[in-house]
């Protein structure tokens, strides 16, 4: 049976998936038009920004009150704040294939779930992008201690 933290998990995606679906942000054309400032702009998707930027605000606050969070036993926040260069190329590269491909992961899925060729590309090509990455940056595993000594 899955555990509530899982089912929580399920809930939000799904609420967010819909909530993607009813601003039509799940639209290369809604993506491309906010980026096209010097032809026919689409602010549409400034909205949706500022009003997530202002749920995150108001319920992080909340959420950083408590000792734990509800379905686990700590929080697991970020600690690191380096800005080295595979987070700039990572980020470089997103922002390409965003502009590019009109879509981000979470709107590609729902695209490609609802059908259709391109979102469907874009979600096969950014998953082996994904692995690609994990196989070329992905942490070298050390030789155990005693496997050294020998």
């Amino acid at each position: 049976m899955a555990s509530k933290g899982n089912l929580f998990a399920f809930a939000s995606g799904l609420i967010f998936a819909v909530g993607l679906g009813i601003s039509g942000m799940t639209s290369q054309d809604k993506v491309i038009g906010f980026l096209d400032i010097s032809g026919a702009w689409d602010p549409s998707l400034a909205f949706v920004m500022i009003g997530a930027i202002a749920v995150h605000f108001v319920a992080g606050r909340i959420v950083r009150t408590r000792k734990s969070p509800l379905f686990d036993t700590k929080f697991h926040l970020p600690t690191s704040q380096d800005l080295d260069a595979k987070l700039l190329t990572g980020a470089a590269l997103f922002g390409i294939g965003w502009g590019l491909g009109g879509f981000c992961p979470g709107p590609g899925i729902v695209s490609a779930v609802k059908g259709g060729a391109a979102p469907l590309v874009f979600v096969i090509t950014m998953t082996l992008g994904m692995i690609l990455q994990h196989f070329v940056f992905a942490p070298r595993t050390k030789s155990a201690p005693a496997q050294a000594a020998r």
